[in-house]
């Protein structure tokens, strides 16, 4: 058996200087776990050995999949940064065209599902370009690095590549043809594999969940996702804030929780407008904005796109491309 590796080192050290990190990991400890997981598949899931063997014994043990999770965006570029990479003419143009020519698809999604439209198409625009970027790695190869060579993370993708072999299974994929994000993530929506599993649906009817080419499919998915994780239709998403002069400093900005309410914030100087009730739960963020320090307010649906991309910066610049498409699309229905 073997492993197909980038470097002849025994041991490698991959640094990464912007935080004075370094991953290491032992050629012969990623064997020893590859056959660890195989034993675990074969006593828990009955996997066939000699099939298990043959995929995971060709695996890519990827350079450049390490240092991507080590800096992913969120962390490196400040917001104003961040935002112009989705909100720009092109991504906003493609997400008008998109909606316009998958209008009765859209509508059904977000109707049976209760989802807003344009946080389907946003979160489309986002993750693939509308399909049309959906990962150059193998997904075996990403989640195989990450779970055996990613000490970090390990248990994490350990699960996914559990997830992953019996995704592949139960929806006859060929996994080892099937490509994904560095982070293993797939198709449209970029689900990783426990995702897949759990919220993926066969929107058409047709006995498959395809999230690469059937568009009922990933539409119906990631409308399904926002669903089951709580998203209320309707509700305000996010509203931009000032401070005032005797702002108090005890409020902990770009929580992912909802820690504060509307009234927490206002006691604490936070200016804002809006219709409900003092008792709601609310995070703020304190982002740096091209022009200086911006802030925002987010309520329950904001915290909901937060559970697709573990972001602060991710979510709000998908509620932003989302309100931008969506009047870009009202414009062009006139």
């Amino acid at each position: 058996m073997k492993i197909i590796f980038r470097y002849p080192f025994f041991l490698i050290f991959l640094s990464n200087a912007l935080y004075g990190q370094a991953v290491e990991f032992d050629l012969q400890s990623v064997g020893q776990e590859r056959d660890t997981f195989i034993e675990e598949m074969v006593e828990t899931h009955n996997f066939d050995r000699p099939q298990l063997t043959r995929i995971l014994s060709n695996i890519d043990i990827n350079e450049r999949i390490l240092e991507a999770i080590s800096r992913p965006a969120e962390r490196v570029l400040p917001w104003h940064e961040y935002r112009q990479i989705f909100l720009n003419d092109a991504r906003i143009n493609g997400g008008v065209e998109f909606w316009i020519n998958h209008a009765d698809m859209i509508q059904k999604a977000s109707e049976f599902y209760g989802v807003a439209p344009e946080m389907l198409v946003s979160i489309l625009g986002i993750e693939t370009y509308y399909g049309q970027r959906t990962g150059n790695y193998r997904v075996v190869d990403s989640l195989a690095t990450l779970a055996f060579a990613y000490p970090p993370r390990a248990d994490f993708f350990r699960s996914e590549l559990e997830s992953f072999f019996l995704l592949v299974t139960e929806e006859d994929i060929d996994p080892d043809v099937v490509m994904g994000s560095y982070a293993g993530a797939m198709g449209a929506g970029q689900f990783i594999s426990s995702s897949y599993r759990a919220y993926a649906v066969d929107g058409d009817s047709d006995g498959r969940r395809d999230l690469w080419n059937n568009w009922d499919d990933v539409l119906s998915s990631v409308a399904n996702y926002f669903s089951a994780h709580g998203w209320r239709p309707g509700e305000q998403v996010a509203i931009r804030a000032s401070v005032s002069q005797n702002r108090l400093m005890d409020v902990v900005a770009n929580s992912m929780s909802l820690d504060e309410s509307i009234g927490s914030l206002r006691d604490s100087g936070y200016v804002f407008s809006t219709e409900l009730s003092a008792e709601t739960p609310a995070t703020v963020l304190s982002l740096q904005g091209e022009n200086g320090q911006e802030y925002w307010v987010g309520y329950h649906n904001f915290h909901v796109i937060t559970r697709y991309n573990h972001s602060v910066m991710y979510a709000l610049a998908a509620y932003q491309l989302g309100e931008i498409i969506r009047t870009g699309y009202e414009q062009a229905l006139n």
